[in-house]
Formats: C-alpha cells, sequence, structure tokens
C-alpha cells in the first residue's frame, strides 16, 4: 500500500488516461449502462446555500486543513493559522507519518461541542496518478473492521487499506475524548484522499460506538465505493462532500469502474457561491460531474481550493 504513495508516481500523459478510460468502457458495459435516473432529481432540485450556511463550514475546513501539519504540531495545537482560526480545541492524539501512513489527529471543540477527527490528504499530483493509474479495485470491507455489513458492498482497496492502518487508534482516542468531555458529537474531516479515509471513518465509527452522532465532511473527495456502498451511506452517515469548481479528483475513478458517489454534494462555483447537488452523481452542469465530464476538462489546480477562504494545506 505504501507504494500507492511513494514520490515515484508521476502524472500519466493525456494518452495513457485516454487508453485507461477507454479500456474501462470496453471492460465494464454493464456498469456503463447503468441507468442514473433512480438517483439523480431534477435540475429545479439544486438550491443554493446562504453565506451563513457556506460560513458554518469554515471551522471544518479548517480542521481539514490542519490535517497536512505534522503531529508533534497537531498534538501541541501549534500549527499557526490553521490552528489559531479554531482556538480553543483540545487535542487528545495525533499521528502517522505522512508517507506510508497519512497523518491524523483527534480532539475536542468545546465551542462546538463536537470531537473531531482528521485525516490528511495527499499531493494533488499523487491523488490524481493513484486514481488512474489503474492499481486498484473493487473490494469488500474487512469483516473485523465492519461487522455486519453486507458483502454487497465494496469500496477502492487502497483506501480500504490505508483506513485499516490507523482504525482502532483512532477509535481509541475517540473513545477517550468523549470520556473526557462528556459528549457523543463526533465530527469528521478531511480533503483529497483524507476525504476518502472520513468517510470510510463515518461507516467504521458507527459500528463500535452505537448511538453517538456522527457527521462527515469531505472537500474534494473521491469515489470510495460501488452503488451499494454510497446506499449504505446515504442510510447510515450525515455526509457532506464539497468539490470546488472543476477540480478532477471528485471524478475519480470513474463511472465505468463501477464507483459511485453518495449524496450531499455542494458544489462551488465560479462566483463563489455553493449549490446543493442531490442525488448519486448529479450530472447537471452546475454539479461536478456534469461540470467536469471527461477527465481533460478537470483542473487538478482546483484540488486545494479555496473552499469559501480556506485554501488545503499546513
Amino acid at each position: 500500500m505504501a507504494s500507492f504513495f511513494s514520490s515515484s508516481y508521476s502524472l500519466l500523459s493525456p494518452r495513457r488516461l485516454a487508453q485507461i478510460l477507454l479500456l474501462g468502457a470496453l471492460t465494464f458495459p454493464k456498469v456503463q449502462s447503468l441507468p442514473l435516473a433512480p438517483n439523480l432529481l431534477p435540475r429545479q432540485s439544486i438550491t443554493a446555500l446562504s453565506t451563513t450556511q457556506i460560513a458554518a463550514f469554515r471551522p471544518f475546513s479548517h480542521y481539514a486543513s490542519t490535517a497536512y501539519c505534522q503531529p508533534s504540531q497537531t498534538l501541541t495545537w501549534s500549527c499557526g493559522a490553521n490552528c489559531d482560526a479554531n482556538p480553543t480545541f483540545e487535542p487528545t492524539a495525533s499521528g502517522g507519518d505522512g508517507s506510508s501512513v497519512q497523518f491524523w489527529y483527534v480532539g475536542f471543540d468545546p465551542t462546538l461541542q463536537t470531537v473531531i477527527v482528521a485525516h490528511q490528504g495527499t499531493d494533488p499530483s499523487k491523488i490524481q496518478s493513484l486514481l488512474t493509474d489503474g492499481d486498484f479495485f473493487l473490494d469488500n470491507l474487512d469483516s473485523t473492521l465492519f461487522p455486519g455489513v453486507s458483502s454487497d458492498i465494496k469500496v477502492h482497496n487502497g483506501f480500504a487499506d490505508e483506513h485499516a492502518k490507523t482504525a482502532t487508534s483512532i477509535l481509541a482516542a475517540v473513545q477517550t475524548t468523549m470520556q473526557k468531555h462528556s459528549t457523543n458529537d463526533i465530527t469528521i474531516v478531511g480533503h483529497s484522499l483524507g476525504a476518502a479515509l472520513a468517510l470510510l471513518e463515518g461507516v467504521y465509527l458507527p459500528l463500535f460506538i452505537p448511538g453517538a452522532k456522527f457527521t462527515t465532511i469531505g472537500y474534494g473527495m473521491p469515489r470510495v465505493g460501488n452503488a451499494a456502498f454510497a446506499d449504505y451511506v446515504d442510510s447510515h452517515v450525515t455526509l457532506t462532500h464539497v468539490n470546488n469548481l472543476q477540480d478532477l479528483v471528485p471524478t475519480l475513478p470513474g463511472r465505468f469502474l463501477g464507483f459511485t458517489h453518495a449524496n450531499g454534494e455542494k458544489h462551488i462555483q465560479p462566483d463563489l457561491s455553493w449549490l446543493d447537488c442531490p442525488g448519486h452523481d448529479n450530472t447537471d452542469s452546475r454539479c461536478i460531474v456534469g461540470d467536469v465530464s471527461n477527465i481533460f476538462e478537470g483542473d487538478i489546480s482546483n484540488h486545494d481550493g479555496p473552499y469559501d477562504t480556506v485554501t488545503m494545506g499546513c
């Protein structure tokens, strides 16, 4: 799994990307031909968020950005502007090396009255290579980490492997924080690869902490699993995934490979307004799938934001 995130990845040429897309279209015709209508709502159902609603995401955007900082900084909450944006935060634990194991941290925000769980993302060029080089597949979730989850549910094997490295440590840190601060409210955040890990965390943690209230907020989130996974997320996870302009990453891995986004998309427009795009992979041109209809229309420079006022990175 470490090789997924190694510096040896380079951006694929347009010709190679086209070959991959063509191969997928030829190899997975049944997936490609599946009707999308049941999960898509009409254009008029797309609504704009108010300035107050947009501003409410800002603390969580900073928390996701802070996940790029070294564990020594998040554990002492001394990371500069990102930490200063949430000055009352009380860290519990942090870890990862930023290479073979993504950075993560857990703590409590007494202002928002919630436990925060945050996962680091990765360099845009690396996540693009990871999601387009074909060195991944849909696989079942680990039955030990995800007991009782249907075998119909499948996720990106690389994301699942990465999540497994820190799952039990984060679970223990969340339980400690909940007990210390007498709370049952948990918010899980992340950007890019970190958003994918946050979504898996949002499925995993409730299986071991029943009765708690969980919210998952991801930025620039790639597709994580198949349609059955997306349906499970819709039923069990309170999810928002925020996409900026023509960011390429949320359109990957391709739908022709069997991947599907769950509900909860918010799409940032060129005028900086945010639109609520209901349904799985809404193809309206104001939503990410319609705006970036193929890989060549995407812009990887949009991946880090800004999300409202926050650009991702420590």
